[in-house]
């Protein structure tokens, strides 16, 4: 790594900066999120999600009614990035209550790779609607109590799962000559069916080879369907090389990540080309119910093929599901709950290649306009989401492949401060070494774990080229496979990202060292800007969506059981 920056930067209120050769505190920082579709359709990323129940209460409600107390109903907003609201949910109506517990729970999904934004406003209904349904009351007609807002991991992350928030006037309302309204406790359970994981074991018969030399390298992608028909990628086996009748090692699905057990998935079985570019042999569509039952029967399913115009080959190929068993397992929130953190690190790449920050054609160009380019999205929508699942909010930040130049590298408004700075406080060079910087957060994984901490560490690196010590790497992560450590690689710019996804694990076999062994687990994954730029999700959505997984594959590797909270 050579000559580089390093800041521990909190991204709180008076936040100080150290510029030293290493970074030795840990952390995560603040952030937003949105939603990925081009990139998660092409690619095998989990969308790790639990069915959470909000149960509401109150205390101290304003009292409007003349002879009787308020007459209080919770109705819940989900809002978006750009400020629109879509009302969600009501509750019941509790009459004469200045501190009403509501019996009607809320259930929605908790994506852990969005900031998912709920907005709560309590109405007084009055007398004359009360024996009409909640859902068809008129909220204009209703006196307003006050509201309150929050992000939905806000409440998920705290160890008794219950916020209590202040209710306030609406936004734009003038203030009023009384300003107290009420408290809203909110409080969020795990649905059970959310903690269901399942095991499967496929098999095919008499696959079609689609190799002109040898026999077709077959492996299963399995994909939920979600709003519009689009395929979301859940799952994947393995690739198993040279084979017609393969018996792939066995697939875990939680009902969370598919939905429901009725959900419809769509299974395809497709050769492995090393150039990415696979060949479909055939799909089914059912659901878990359906593979549970095609198991007890002990029975096949004829794989079919599009041949264009919504019509279908059935091909002689079938799929078997060799076993079906499900097990209740510890969840993501279930380790939160406890205590578990995510801790944030970023590392920059300013290589000269990136050009000159100053001139608008650069990677690196910060926008008068406040446009933000690639490495400040990247940071910022990771940041939206990991902000909520670190205490302290601070976090170590590298750069890459730069000499220093003379002067303060100011880190008071935290990574995206020193980032900018540093651009103009460092001349950019070379070469792209990512070997030392995973080296230096896996000591920073590996002494936080000799010390009993309860952190997992996400590592984003962001870069526009290839890197020049390919096995310094590979021999990196094999050895930070152990740690509580995750990586998540954006590629920013037009280069050749191949060398990319051979870190990615996703695409093949484990990683191996220069000495022969190989990673326990996959903890890379990696997203080219551009691949996914066009699409509804952002780059860090389609990162995040596997983080839950990869953290969990390491709490059980490990025999690491969430305590009570």
């Amino acid at each position: 790594m050579g000559n580089c920056f390093s800041e521990d930067v909190s991204s709180g209120p008076g936040a100080t900066a150290s510029v030293s050769g290493t970074a030795s505190s840990s952390s995560a920082l603040a952030t937003t999120n949105d939603a990925v579709d081009y990139y998660l359709k092409s690619r095998g990323y989990n969308g790790l999600f639990s069915q959470i129940e909000l149960s509401f209460s109150a205390t101290n409600l304003r009292d409007r009614d003349v002879l009787s107390k308020s007459d209080p109903m919770v109705v819940v907003y989900k809002k978006e990035k750009d400020e629109t609201l879509s009302e969600v949910f009501r509750t019941e109506v509790v009459l004469n209550s200045l501190a009403p517990k509501w019996i009607k729970k809320f259930t929605l999904a908790y994506h852990f790779e969005t900031v998912q934004t709920l907005l709560f406003r309590l109405y007084d209904v009055d007398t004359q609607y009360q024996n009409s349904r909640e859902e068809m009351l008129k909220l204009d007609d209703q006196q307003f109590l006050g509201e309150a807002t929050c992000a939905l991991s806000e409440i998920v992350t705290k160890s008794t799962r219950t916020i209590t928030l202040e209710l306030k006037r609406k936004e734009g309302f003038a203030a009023q000559s009384q300003p107290h309204h009420g408290k809203l406790i909110i409080h969020a359970e795990e649905c059970l069916a959310s903690k269901i994981t399942t095991e499967i074991v496929f098999r095919c018969s008499s696959l079609e080879s689609k190799d002109l030399f040898s026999k077709s390298d077959p492996f299963l992608v399995v994909s939920k369907i979600v709003e519009h028909g689009t395929p979301i990628p859940v799952s994947k086996t393995e690739v198993l090389k040279n084979n017609l009748n393969p018996i792939w090692k066995p697939l875990f699905l939680s009902v969370q990540q598919v939905g429901s057990k009725d959900s419809p998935l769509i299974i395809e079985c497709s050769d492995f080309n090393s150039n990415g570019k696979h060949s479909l042999i055939g799909k089914v569509q059912k659901s878990l119910a359906d593979l549970e039952k095609l198991h007890l029967a002990g029975q096949g399913i004829n794989l079919s093929l599009p041949t264009g115009a919504g019509q279908n080959k059935v091909l002689k190929s079938q799929l078997f599901v060799e076993k079906f068993t499900e097990t209740v397992q510890h969840t993501f929130l279930e380790y939160l709950a406890s205590g578990f953190e995510l801790s944030f690190m970023v590392a920059i790449d300013f290589t000269a290649s990136n050009g000159n920050p100053r001139l608008p054609d650069s990677l690196h160009y910060v926008d008068p306009s406040g446009h933000l380019n690639a490495y400040q999205r990247a940071i910022v929508e990771l940041g939206e989401v990991l902000q909520f699942y670190d205490s302290d909010k601070r976090f170590p930040a590298w750069g890459f492949g730069a000499r220093p130049i003379d002067g303060p590298v100011d880190g008071i408004q935290g990574i995206l401060t020193s980032y900018t700075s540093a651009l103009f406080n460092v001349s950019l060079a070379g070469p792209t070494l990512f070997g030392p910087v995973i080296n230096s957060a896996a000591m920073t994984a590996s002494q936080s774990l000799a010390q009993g901490s309860r952190r997992y560490y996400v590592l984003l690196i962001i870069t526009d080229g290839v890197i020049t010590d390919l096995q310094e790497t590979k021999d990196a992560l094999v050895s930070a496979s152990d740690l509580p450590l995750s990586i998540l690689i954006v590629g920013v710019g037009g280069a050749d990202f191949k060398e990319m996804e051979i870190l990615d694990a996703d695409r093949g076999d484990r990683l191996e060292s220069s000495t022969g062994r190989l990673a326990s687990r996959d903890i890379v994954q990696f997203v080219a800007l551009r691949d996914v730029q066009h699409g509804e999700i952002s780059v860090v959505q389609a990162l995040l969506a596997e983080l839950p997984s990869q953290f969990l594959t390491y709490m059980r590797i490990r025999n690491m059981k969430p305590g009570p909270p």
